[in-house]
């Protein structure tokens, strides 16, 4: 039986995106803004206008930026996928507990290149998410425990300042209670990031999304992408270091 698509803002036959591909779209946008943050950031030339737009300059540094907006919600999205499918949500779950706590020191190297920051990665952000998907779908019939759990989950996302805040919290149980109508999804997420617009274009690549998991398969390509994370953080983090200081 051919598995049936959510609704999508583009024809079945420009859908054409894996997961896997996704996650590399994802991967390389968070690269660049990364790169940007850690290291051009200390380059001057990588600093200067290049162009204006709208009154608006834009450097290399800005532009970089801007690309590594569209990462968080292809997460967001995949993060969702990976609830709805995954054979073990208690495992999962702990795998991103698990690795926002191995994020937290390059996470807070990137930052101040000290121990510790007063913000949380975005491991923390997601981890949330699942929790809010997770507490959705367990007591969809008694709402009341739904408004309480959501409540409690955003007021950790405010408490702990984990990376996107508790805007990105909110975002995620958006996609999630949209996740059956992808322009529905693609419009009210939008509107909920018009004060970070750049992020809207992500919207393309999740409604090419095709269902299919793509060429990213087994447990240790799955844990690749887990720890991609924390180690190129640290290894932007070490070469600013060695560049710049």
């Amino acid at each position: 039986m051919e598995k049936k698509l959510p609704a999508s803002i583009f024809p079945e036959k420009m859908q054409i995106l894996s997961g896997s591909a996704l996650k590399m779209i994802a991967i390389i946008t968070m690269l660049i803004d990364h790169t940007a943050f850690v290291l051009l950031s200390q380059y001057e030339p990588a600093t200067q206008t290049l162009f204006i737009f709208h009154g608006k300059g834009y450097s290399l540094y800005r532009i970089c930026r801007d690309i590594g907006r569209v990462a968080f919600p292809i997460f967001c999205f995949l993060l969702i996928e990976g609830f709805l499918h995954t054979r073990n949500r208690l495992k999962y779950g702990r795998n991103l507990l698990l690795f926002a706590l191995i994020s937290e020191i390059p996470w807070n190297f990137m930052h101040t290149n000290q121990w510790q920051y007063e913000k949380q990665n975005v491991f923390f952000t997601l981890l949330l998410g699942y929790l809010a998907c997770w507490a959705i779908e367990y007591f969809w019939d008694k709402q009341y425990m739904t408004v309480l759990c959501l409540l409690i989950l955003l007021a950790a996302s405010v408490y702990l300042r984990a990376d996107y805040g508790w805007k990105g919290f909110v975002f995620i149980v958006i996609m999630y209670v949209l996740r059956m109508d992808k322009p529905a999804q693609a419009i009210v997420g939008s509107c909920w990031l018009s004060y970070e617009w750049k992020a809207c274009f992500a919207f393309l690549s999740i409604n090419m999304y095709n269902g299919e998991r793509g060429f990213i398969r087994g447990k240790w390509a799955k844990y690749l992408f887990y720890i991609f994370y924390p180690l190129h953080i640290t290894i932007l983090v070490l070469l600013r270091n060695y560049l710049f200081h």
